[in-house]
């Protein structure tokens, strides 16, 4: 486990989409009264998970208590990687997966109810969010690295296998059925959010709530700094997101996830195609475009960018507009420039001096 010292107080992340500048710095008291409890202060800790790196801002009263905490939400990441991945054969993911088709199969808490969420941006979505397009998604992973095209008879065969009502979930036995067989899950598009969640609950659990966990393009954060109002989180542009904020967020017990082709992509033949597969065509998206969602939690806003990404402007942001506890900034490149279109509530959540 790395520690980063940090010195400055407000600090550029890594993050795809998203630049993370944290405000305020806590208080450093040498003498206190012996009843008064130490100020917080803030540590930071990061790890290779998951494809990314994870990082962890958080304030403890002391060095040891951070670590424990780090330690401890790490380790849960790792656990959930091993539940998760697609790359690993012997994931309970893809275990699963080598018996779809047959009976149903039970599994963890965590990837029933992960599935469950899954299942739920699906159908609100209308199937533009769909873990059952792992069969595309293998064929793109290899397109990026040929640059060709998947061949049109493989792409049928594998949409063939697409279908997220064919996953069968038995919440009273616990136990997930594929009906077809030959599938595939994939859950790249909502695993990070479930895990940033997960963090900031083992955090709790240490007695930690001022945190906040960034994964990728996903952020997700509990109680604000102890002199700030809000965790400061940016919005980069969407030409690169390595940039200069275009906009900040002011961010507490919330998420923010951005899904977009600023770093994943191939071009093949002039046409550039996004890491992003719509499981309808299984095409990967074309045309720039990136969609940052806020909501209560990681795992809803990490699926519903996806999903809002692959539904378009229109679709998305009505899907969008009908949460209530959301909000979304949908940015695309047309033929006069980037053009930014938020949704009615996404005012609310920017930051102001």
């Amino acid at each position: 486990m790395r520690r980063l010292n940090d010195g400055n107080m407000m600090h550029r992340s890594w993050l795809i989409g998203l630049t993370l500048l944290f405000a305020g710095q806590a208080s450093m008291h040498s003498l206190l009264p012996a009843d008064e409890p130490a100020p917080l202060q803030r540590f930071t800790f990061q790890e290779p998970h998951m494809g990314t790196l994870f990082r962890i801002v958080l304030y403890a009263p002391d060095e040891t208590t951070a670590k424990a905490a780090a330690k401890a939400a790490f380790a849960r990441v790792a656990e959930l990687n091993q539940i998760m991945s697609d790359y690993l054969a012997d994931s309970e993911l893809m275990q699963l997966c080598k018996r779809a088709g047959g009976d149903p199969v039970p599994v963890s808490a965590d990837l029933f109810t992960i599935l469950q969420k899954s299942a739920e941006v699906s159908k609100l979505s209308a199937g533009g969010f769909d873990v059952s397009v792992g069969p595309v998604v293998r064929l793109w992973r290899v397109a990026r690295k040929t640059k060709k095209l998947p061949d049109a008879d493989e792409l049928k065969r594998a949409l063939a296998k697409v279908d997220c009502r064919s996953i069968r979930l038995d919440a009273e036995r616990r136990t997930v059925q594929l009906l077809l067989a030959g599938m595939l899950l994939d859950l790249g598009g909502i695993a990070k959010g479930y895990a940033a969640d997960a963090i900031l609950e083992v955090l709790r659990r240490h007695g930690i709530t001022r945190a906040l966990v960034g994964a990728g393009g996903d952020v997700a954060v509990g109680d604000p700094p102890p002199d700030a109002k809000a965790w400061k989180v940016g919005i980069a542009a969407l030409a690169n997101s390595d940039g200069t904020p275009t906009q900040y967020l002011a961010l507490k017990n919330a998420a923010v996830s951005t899904a977009g082709d600023a770093n994943q992509f191939v071009e093949i033949a002039g046409v550039r195609y996004s890491h992003i597969v719509d499981p309808n065509t299984g095409m990967g998206l074309i045309g720039r475009r990136s969609v940052t969602v806020i909501a209560p939690n990681g795992v809803w806003a990490d699926g519903l960018d996806t999903a809002a990404c692959v539904m378009g402007l229109e679709k998305g942001m009505k899907m969008l507009e009908g949460q209530t506890d959301c909000a979304a900034l949908f940015v695309h490149e047309s033929a006069h420039g980037v053009v930014s279109t938020p949704s009615k509530r996404f005012a609310q959540y920017l930051w102001k001096e």
